[in-house]
């Protein structure tokens, strides 16, 4: 099949300067190139087409060559881009040539561009998170705590530079200053991170002998925290700028601390309500009467149980319970009887249940109905 003309590769005139074939070059690159003409199987084809007419035209000596003969000119091992060992124009050698010409125009978005677009001299320090764990008092009221936190500082010494007397880092001498260095392989140029630099894109000279040219030390800080009224676990508070320091005066994370509430031994908590279960006496709860309860706040309050009272009874106190947080609100507390049957009976306690039983047939409607249920039950699976 007979090579295109590389002036129409291009789609530019015979008379084309050499900015306007390196402009209508990186136009077709952008246009061709592979990795953004996946589904086009001749995208590849055509990129190395126009790579191959680009890298003859760019040359002055092979341009000159070419305009005179034509594709002939490089038939037979006569240099430019074909012959001997180079399998044809497509070699790999001349595309590389060309395509890193221009690398940096088509690609720069993507790899950082140029002036130092890749450059991390000043790198934020790490999040912290700190576990607190507070009691359900404190939950309900709100408390400042103090907490130390083991956490990068910046070094005093340096400054956070991490140069010796606070002397400004200088340009890597390996990346210029980018952070990454590129390699030629074959087709392609491929980036790496700056092995002398680290890809901080800087290097320091004389190294602070307290921080050893990091810009900050380990150091052990006391801060304190306003915990809110309300918090409950999982809640979530952030400290802006208490996290570790930035590297060499970059600036430092933030601390978030996370709030778990520890169980109580009287109360239960499901979001704003607290639970609260109260033994009562049988005859309390048969006869009914007064019991006092305790109360999250401190104080305690008095609460009527009706006559005839069972397990599981609940009554309502409302705004008992925990405030909500950051305002809205103030919930309930729920208080659940559970009937106590009396244990370890003297003989005459003993005696007094057994002639109470006699005389307390008709009072325990609810054993009476299930009883009655279950006699039911039995007739009905022997019929």
């Amino acid at each position: 099949m007979a090579k295109r003309d590389y002036y129409e590769v291009l789609g530019v005139s015979r008379g084309a300067s050499a900015d306007e074939l390196k402009k209508a070059y990186r136009t077709k690159a952008k246009e061709l190139h592979p990795d953004r003409n996946a589904d086009n199987p001749q995208a590849e084809a055509q990129f190395k087409e126009v790579n191959e007419a680009y890298d003859v035209l760019r040359d002055a000596d092979k341009k000159a060559a070419y305009d005179r003969y034509g594709h002939a000119a490089f038939e037979g091992g006569m240099g430019g881009g074909g012959g001997g060992a180079r399998h044809g124009y497509g070699q790999q050698a001349d595309f590389a040539s060309a395509f890193s010409d221009v690398f940096e125009d088509l690609f720069g978005d993507f790899m950082g561009g140029r002036g130092g677009g890749g450059r991390a001299r000043a790198q934020r320090g790490s999040d912290l998170r700190y576990n607190l764990r507070v009691t359900l008092e404190e939950a309900f009221k709100g408390v400042q705590k103090t907490i130390n936190v083991p956490a990068s500082i910046a070094c005093d010494a340096c400054k956070g530079t991490g140069a010796e007397g606070g002397a400004e880092p200088v340009t890597c001498p390996t990346c210029s200053g980018m952070g990454k260095v590129r390699a030629q392989q074959g087709f392609f140029t491929v980036e790496r991170t700056c092995p002398t630099c680290n890809g901080a894109g800087q290097i320091v000279k004389n190294p602070c002998k307290s921080c050893h040219g990091a810009g900050r030390v380990e150091k052990e800080r006391s801060l304190s925290v306003n915990i809110p009224a309300g918090v409950e676990t999982g809640t979530r508070i952030r400290l802006a700028g208490e996290g570790e320091a930035g590297m060499r005066g970059g600036p430092a994370g933030d601390l978030y601390i996370f709030i778990e509430v520890r169980e109580h031994a009287i109360f239960q908590r499901d979001g704003m309500h607290l639970f609260c279960r109260v033994p009562v006496s049988i005859t309390a709860a048969a006869l009914g009467g007064e019991v006092e309860v305790p109360t999250i706040d401190g104080g305690s309050s008095r609460v009527k149980i009706p006559a005839g009272s069972q397990t599981g009874k609940q009554m309502r106190l409302r705004s008992k319970g925990m405030p909500a947080l950051r305002g809205g609100g103030v919930g309930d507390m729920l208080i659940e009887l559970a009937v106590e049957t009396p244990v370890n009976l003297t003989t005459r306690q003993k005696e007094l249940l057994r002639e109470f039983e006699k005389l307390s047939e008709d009072n325990n409607p609810e054993g009476k109905s299930f009883f009655s249920k279950v006699k039911g039950f039995w007739d009905g699976m022997t019929g």
